[in-house]
Order: structure tokens, then sequence, then C-alpha cells
């Protein structure tokens, strides 16, 4: 069996814009499987900035975990284990190279009966009109769960636009979760989640920064919405460290993004950690291409999962791969009658 490694940039149609800054592209990486004259494709998705692996020697690791990949996989996932994109790229490489279909690495209705995973449609942060545009066109795509992200502007601009929802539909028609990608301050955070709880949400995502576990916990403990820990799960490998982490802040959910915190592996097991304590997960996409989001979905579909997934973000890019994936009515399908683009994947490989 050989390996190799290949780079590819995938292009926003529309400049992105979160708390960290306004993002126009993203580099991504795939990892190639040869064994005869079967092949297996991954994707190492890093987010700069924010992926704990984003370190300057990313590519010679790609080199040798390539020069390596011979190793036995427990052990080569072991050594990967401070580089959990690479880990999940070789994960869905795998088990694309042993599957008959190189892109249905789990066999599911997902796959087989066009059954939908329910998504929440994501609203991008921008000025109060942008981000208003984009809340009218979900709503015309047929979303029930939208998430916004909050944090870079003005506040009470973000409080106006989740009042002119609630204005419109209630809770049961539209079901609301804000991520603040850690904007608050530990000081104004509890003054922020009084005043967002009146639009009767269901979760902020990652109030404050990560890394102030006893901040965090007080704030889980006296919240008046639900909170979900997003990038407190990075960088976080050992389990014991997993379990204290959970432990000491207990928070209501957690997210998971396998490019961010070990793949398959890593997500569940972060997920029989948080069910022992009764605290719910949802996964999300981390703006891979449409490689990694496809291993994403299938993989969360065989979780049987219970509330909307955040696995929208396929459609971003001017120069996704085509695949099966669509997104209608506010869920994602992996539709029979379309194809994976052969010619962009061939090209890939070689």
């Amino acid at each position: 069996m050989k390996a190799s490694y290949k780079k590819y940039t995938l292009y926003f149609k529309v400049p992105s814009g979160t708390s960290r800054g306004i993002m126009t592209q993203k580099e991504t990486w795939y990892i190639i499987l040869k064994d005869g004259g079967e092949f297996g494709i991954g994707e190492c998705g890093i987010l700069r900035g924010l992926s704990v692996d984003d370190v300057p020697d990313y590519e010679q690791q790609l080199a040798w975990t390539c020069a390596n990949i011979n190793l036995n996989k427990e052990e080569l996932l072991h050594q990967l284990r401070e580089y959990p994109s690479i880990q999940f790229g070789i994960e869905q490489a795998f088990l694309s190279l042993q599957s008959k279909d190189p892109f249905e690495l789990f066999s599911s209705d997902f796959t087989q009966k066009e059954s939908p995973i329910p998504i929440n449609g994501l609203i991008w942060m921008g000025n109060e009109a942008y981000m208003l545009k984009q809340l009218e066109q979900k709503l015309k795509d047929g979303f029930r769960c939208i998430k916004m992200k909050i944090g870079a502007i003005d506040f009470e601009k973000e409080t106006s636009i989740l009042k002119a929802i609630r204005d419109n539909f209630s809770p049961e028609e539209i079901e609301l979760r804000v991520d603040a990608n850690g904007a608050f301050s530990p000081e104004e955070a509890m003054g922020k989640l009084e005043r967002l709880s009146v639009f009767k949400m269901h979760s902020i995502e990652q109030p404050i920064k990560a890394g102030k576990w006893e901040e965090m916990a007080e704030l889980c403990e006296k919240t008046p919405l639900p909170i979900a820990l997003d990038e407190e799960l990075i960088g976080i490998f050992d389990v014991t460290e997993k379990t204290k982490l959970l432990q000491t802040i207990q928070p209501q959910y957690i997210i998971l993004k396998p490019s961010l915190i070990g793949g398959i592996k890593g997500s569940q097991e972060w997920i029989t950690l948080a069910q022992k304590q009764n605290i719910g997960w949802w996964i999300t996409s981390a703006l891979e291409s449409n490689i990694g989001l496809n291993a994403i979905a299938q993989f969360t579909y065989a979780l049987n999962p219970t509330m909307p997934q955040g696995l929208g973000t396929g459609s971003l890019f001017t120069n996704n791969i085509e695949s099966p994936l669509e997104v209608t009515e506010g869920k994602l399908f992996y539709r029979q009658s379309n194809v994976w683009d052969m010619d962009v994947i061939q090209e890939i490989c070689t």
C-alpha cells in the first residue's frame, strides 16, 4: 500500500465573517491510499488560528504519515494524536479504501435510501442588512433551525435581529442557536446570556474563550439558557483530561468537530464520556470540502442523532468537489441521482 497527499485551496463564494475575522479562502489536504487497483481518499481539514495542529511542521507531518502508512493503524493514529485533522484524514482514507464504493464509508439509509439528516441553517457575521438577508434566504430555503454567529457587530443590533425572528416565529416554528466563538468577556457574559434568554433559544456556543474552566463552570451552573462547549474541546487528547473537563464545567451540550478533536475515534470518546454525565451533543463540520463533509455526515447518521446537526457548509465554496450531497428543506441528503466529480478526484489522486 502506498500513500500520498495533496493540498487543495477552497474559495468562499462570499467572504464569511466570524469573531476571528473574515475568511475568503481555506486550505485543506487530501490523503490518498493506493493498494493494487483500489484507492481510498480522506480529508485533513485544518482551520488556521483554531486547529491545535495549525503548526509550521504540518506538511512534514503529512509526509511522515504517508511514509509510515504501513504501520499498525492503531499505532499510527496514536503517533498522530496531536494532529487530529490528520488522524481523521487517515480514518477516512482507510474506510474509503476498504469499501466497495470509496465514497460510502458507512452504509446506511442515508447513502442507500436518501434518508436525510436535519441540519441548522448558518448565518454568518456581517452588517445587520447582510445578516437579515441571509436569514430571509434560510427561511425561504425551508430551514427550521437557525444558527447565528454573534460577537462581531454591535450586540444591540444582534439582539434586534433575534427579536425580529421571534416576533415572527415562535420557538416551535424556528429553533434558534447562537455561536459567540468566545466573544464575551467573563464579566459581561452572564448579563448577555440573560438578555439572550428572552428569545427562548436552544443554546449558545462558547460564550467565553476556551481555557477558563472555572468561569465557564459558573456560567453553566447559573445560565438562563443552555451552553454548548465547542472550542473548549480542542487540544484535549487524554481521556482523563476529557473527563475532568466535563466534570468540572458540566455543560448542557458539547459540539463535536471531528477534524479538530481526533476524528471518528476522538468523537466517539467524547460522546461516551458526555452520555455518562447526561450531557447532550451534536456534530458540526469545520469548513471541509465535500470529501470530509461526506465522511462526517455518514458517521453522524450512523449515531442516530436526535437533533439538527451542523452539516450545512458544503455550499460555501466556488470550487467544492461535486458530490451526491444536497441540502433541501433544511435537511442534508445523499442523492442517488447526483455523482462525484471523478475528473477532479482523479486529478487529486495523481
